[in-house]
């Protein structure tokens, strides 16, 4: 009968486990010490680029935050099914704003400095039904933008661009079911 010979149950050298654990430990001591591009940085370590898109988005909310306050003061019937989602967006300008997620945001709404930026004689749909779907299509637009913005963002704004994005894809949907 041949004799078959069987693998050790443990094999030697490292296991891995603790090569994943050494691995994570080098990638948090590499951050700990702020591998950062110190020429386009700021004191707290954001790149120029990263304040820019910062901005573009608070800006952007803020024009979105304004065509929901004209819409709302055209249709104040609306006000049940648009200020939970207006209240989101003014949170998500806040957060742009700040350098916070959107959750943190909340806490300080009160104090808030986003305001809706007004719109340059935006003019509102008579119809209800028509406002409402001209929001939709604002929020997936605008949703659509901050998806494509992600290929070039930096880790935390893309982070925040993504979480943004898909809310703004869902107050779209939600806006759009309404109508079914």
């Amino acid at each position: 009968m041949p004799s078959y010979l069987t693998a050790p149950r443990s094999r030697p050298g490292p296991h891995r486990r603790s090569l994943l654990a050494g691995a994570a430990g080098v990638a948090s001591a590499a951050l700990l010490t702020g591998c950062t591009d110190s020429a386009g940085s700021d004191a707290d370590g954001r790149s120029s680029a990263a304040r820019r898109l910062r901005a573009r988005a608070a800006e952007e909310s803020a024009e979105l935050l304004g065509r929901y306050d004209a819409v709302l003061a055209a249709h104040p019937s609306l006000s049940g099914r648009l200020a939970p989602l207006r209240a989101e967006v003014k949170k998500h300008a806040e957060a742009f704003e700040d350098g916070r997620a959107p959750a943190a945001a909340s806490a300080s709404a009160a104090g808030s400095r986003v305001a809706s930026k007004p719109s340059p004689a935006r003019s509102v749909a008579s119809d209800p039904k028509k406002a409402v779907g001209d929001l939709a299509k604002a929020e997936r637009e605008l949703a659509d933008r901050r998806g494509a913005a992600l290929v070039d963002a930096p880790a935390a704004e893309a982070r925040l661009l993504a979480s943004v994005a898909a809310a703004g894809a869902a107050h779209a949907y939600l806006l759009t079911e309404g109508d079914r």
